[in-house]
């Protein structure tokens, strides 16, 4: 019985864990993909994963026997991919699993918290995507005294570039100095968002961390240690984007 169908080679390396489904384009167009020795620029190439032979920069490509999901409390001063060309601490400097995972989403270098790695390429793209509104929760520390005015702008919308608007539900925490804690929460993920939110209403952050993702916590957790997700947390996770999981076995915590 044929366990996974014919897909679209895109899918295909987010199931072999190379990426999410939309950044497993980027190796695709840039011809490090080849079906049967034939190199394939098309992401919506389809495939048999049980005949043909996938490589990825000359490797082979099998899909993950079991799926693998880890939750990491991201310390500052390390970057969210794989390598880094200038040597830098990486996420996956931090976590110690055997099989071939990546980040789902990311965390700017200087920003704390809650990170879910994995090698479920459908599940990452879902929780990626703005379609499915997935919360995200960070405290933050900014300069200057955050008034009510200014969380009224947050939660209507904020001009963050030419045209782009975004928003977010925030609440004050303390005020202490010259400086405000705030907490704000976001269903979308535009690259340094929560900071370039911050600077539109005149208050630069100083201090930034992600307290929650999709549900997830790491409150118990020390920076830069992780854990593997329970069968409960993943189940849930599922059910978040609207997805079925399949029998496929897990690699998972105890619940």
């Amino acid at each position: 019985m044929t366990i996974f169908p014919t897909m679209k080679l895109n899918k295909y390396l987010a199931l072999c864990g190379v990426a999410s489904r939309r950044k497993s384009v980027i190796p695709i167009m840039e011809g490090r993909v080849a079906v049967n020795n034939e190199i394939v620029t098309e992401a919506g190439y389809t495939i048999d994963p049980e005949i043909d032979i996938v490589t990825l920069d000359g490797k082979q490509l099998s899909s993950p026997k079991k799926h693998v999901y880890v939750l990491l409390h991201k310390p500052a001063s390390t970057l969210t991919t794989a390598k880094d060309e200038r040597g830098r601490k990486t996420v996956l400097d931090l976590v110690q699993v055997d099989e071939r995972i990546f980040p789902v989403g990311r965390l700017d270098y200087d920003t704390e918290g809650v990170l879910l790695l994995t090698n479920d390429g459908d599940l990452a793209n879902r929780l990626a995507h703005p379609r499915y509104e997935v919360e995200k929760i960070y405290e933050t520390w900014v300069e200057g005294q955050l008034s009510t005015r200014d969380l009224e702008k947050l939660q209507k919308g904020v001009d963050i570039d030419d045209d782009v608007v975004v928003q977010g539900e925030a609440l004050i925490l303390q005020k202490k100095d010259n400086k405000t804690q705030v907490e704000i929460h976001i269903h979308e993920g535009k690259k340094r968002q929560i900071k370039r939110m911050m600077k539109a209403v005149g208050h630069p952050v100083l201090y930034l961390k992600r307290v929650c993702f999709a549900g997830l916590r790491v409150d118990d957790m020390t920076k830069g240690t992780w854990r593997f997700l329970t069968h409960s947390e993943v189940d849930q996770l599922y059910q978040l984007v609207h997805m079925k999981r399949m029998n496929q076995k897990i690699i998972a915590g105890a619940a």
